[in-house]
């Protein structure tokens, strides 16, 4: 026999045992406490929702579920760490699609690569930003605004919650498209603008759908639009800025989980359908909604091609925006 030959059995037998090694470690899947690492502080929006998921997979693994937030550089941080952590399902990353999208354009020297790093796992929930004004403003959906700020020589203010956040893009993105001017006011939080716009100092404010419906329940704004792919239940019978007829604003924005790279196939299978049964299940599906998303809970396999298909959209609309990288 020849030494080609003896290698090539060599290198199957080994590949053959790894795989082995792979299915007892799945069928063993979870024998330890699983940390979760959430995007953002304790006590915040996905901080709340990793502890839900945390919860039931407590109850489905009868294991120990672990919440451990690692706040800072919108979300760099917590990615990093699990992009660094061991690829044995023990680690896994909720978490927006900021860190994975606009992080990798906006920050200089990114510690991690969004695909090479990372296993998907799935897309949980997506929910677009909201355009919003007071109850009293002289324009009742986007397509009248545009008109009305055709008027306006100083034109349109509008109150987004950062420089290259998700609602400053669509802002931007609908100027370039119609021509008007627009003018970006960046706050570091939503709530700021919201009261801003109120109080007479902006003209409309971007909302996150759940505060949108908030605020249109105490009847003191208007929603104007919405963007995203699927209208979504939080705001029944608002339209989609595509349904008004204005393109490119059918981009999601997504809350999503990650395993580290080189996580075991059987282990990243396995973690996923149990998330996405508990995406399914009434109280979660009623938490979604409550916090303006629509649930969706894919597969590792959409996850990636959904992924794929919008990174290079949300890129053009980044850098034709003009935001610099940090």
């Amino acid at each position: 026999m020849g030494q080609s030959r003896i290698a090539s059995l060599f290198f199957s037998a080994a590949a053959l045992c790894a795989a082995f090694a792979a299915m007892a470690q799945a069928e063993n899947f979870p024998s330890r406490p699983v940390r979760i690492i959430p995007f953002g502080v304790p006590g915040g929006v996905i901080d709340g929702i990793a502890r839900l998921y945390g919860e039931k997979l407590r109850e489905r693994w009868k294991q120990t579920i672990l919440i451990e937030a690692k706040p800072g550089a919108s979300g760099t941080i917590a990615a990093d760490f699990v992009a660094k952590a061991p690829p044995d399902g023990y680690t896994f990353l909720f978490t927006l699609s900021l860190t994975q999208i606009n992080n990798v354009v906006l920050q200089k020297n990114l510690p991690y690569d969004p695909v090479r790093d990372f296993e998907p796992l799935s897309q949980l929930a997506t929910g677009g930003p909201a355009i919003i004004a007071p109850a009293s403003a002289p324009y009742n959906d986007v397509r009248e605004l545009i008109a009305y700020s055709k008027t306006k020589p100083e034109g349109i203010s509008y109150g987004t919650w950062g420089t290259g956040s998700g609602a400053h893009l669509m802002g931007e993105l609908l100027a370039r498209q119609t021509g008007a001017k627009l003018v970006h006011v960046p706050y570091k939080a939503e709530a700021t603008a919201h009261l801003d716009m109120l109080g007479g100092s902006l003209d409309v404010a971007w909302a996150n759908p759940g505060s949108a419906r908030n605020l249109l329940r105490s009847s003191k704004i208007k929603v104007l639009g919405l963007t995203g792919s699927r209208r979504i239940q939080a705001l029944p019978g608002m339209p989609l800025l595509t349904e008004l007829g204005f393109k490119g604003f059918d981009l999601d924005s997504w809350v999503g989980t990650y395993a580290p790279a080189k996580t075991p196939r059987p282990i990243v299978n396995e973690i996923s359908a149990a998330l996405r049964e508990i995406t399914r299940l009434p109280d979660v599906t009623a938490r979604w909604i409550e916090l303006g998303f629509e649930p969706l809970g894919n597969t590792p396999e959409e996850f990636a091609r959904n992924y794929k298909a919008d990174y290079p959209r949300w890129v053009e609309i980044i850098k034709a925006a003009g935001v610099n990288p940090e």
